[in-house]
């Protein structure tokens, strides 16, 4: 498959491509600057421009042309600029959607958050609670769209070098994995119909990736 990878210089993004090449599929990562496209092509990825908070539905319909799947794996990042969570973690979300359908693109795979359905606590920062928000609003219209959605919640990201083993499900614990790993996972879902309609939560775990897999399908 062709996919576009929105958010495609993104921490997760970087680490995605080379997979999905090693795989068989052609990555096309979707970027704001021109300035990294030289080192997501050595990558593997096509590279093509899309600004997330200022395009609209029509410009992501551009950037999808010709793709099969969508993997939105963008996000506002840790600053604590509360608009950026509502225009890149929610509304991209939605704009990725709708261009998908207006193209007839039925795979979409979003890389979301873990817990953001439970309450947040009165004491937490107001940036929290708007990145919380709105990757929670993002899942339910996912959830509610036509596509042929998968969501990964991941738990705390970090660094660490992949393990290549993760713990999969919807109901499990908070916890580390790294970004490595959720990328491996990315990529084993993306073709694997069996995901279709699917919401997991993803953590560090002991399971090969493809055995982890194969087990939440079957759970």
């Amino acid at each position: 498959m062709r996919i576009a990878v929105v958010g495609g210089s993104g921490q997760i993004a970087r680490l995605l491509h080379p997979l999905l090449v090693a795989a068989g599929h052609q990555p096309v990562a979707l970027v704001r600057s021109e300035s990294q496209r030289t080192a997501l092509e050595a990558l593997g990825a096509e590279v093509r421009l899309l600004d997330i908070e200022n395009s609209d539905v029509a410009g992501f319909a551009t950037a999808f042309a010709g793709c099969d799947a969508v993997v939105f794996s963008a996000g506002g990042g840790p600053d604590g600029n509360i608009d950026r969570k509502r225009t890149v973690d929610l509304e991209g979300s939605l704009k990725s959607s709708a261009a998908a359908q207006s193209l007839g693109i039925q795979r979409f795979v979003q890389v979301s958050a873990i817990d953001v359905d439970n309450p947040v606590s009165p004491d937490a920062p107001a940036v929290w609670a708007a990145y919380v928000a709105a990757k929670r609003d993002a899942d339910t219209a996912l959830r509610d769209s036509p596509l042929d959605w998968t969501i990964l919640r991941p738990g705390r990201l970090t660094d660490d070098p992949p393990t290549g083993r993760v713990a999969l499900g919807p109901s499990v614990a908070r916890g580390d994995v790294t970004r490595a790993d959720v990328a491996a996972v990315v990529a084993a879902v993306v073709g694997d119909a069996r995901t279709v309609g699917r919401q997991w939560n993803l953590v560090g775990g002991d399971t090969p990736v493809a055995e982890a897999v194969a087990a939440a399908v079957s759970g």
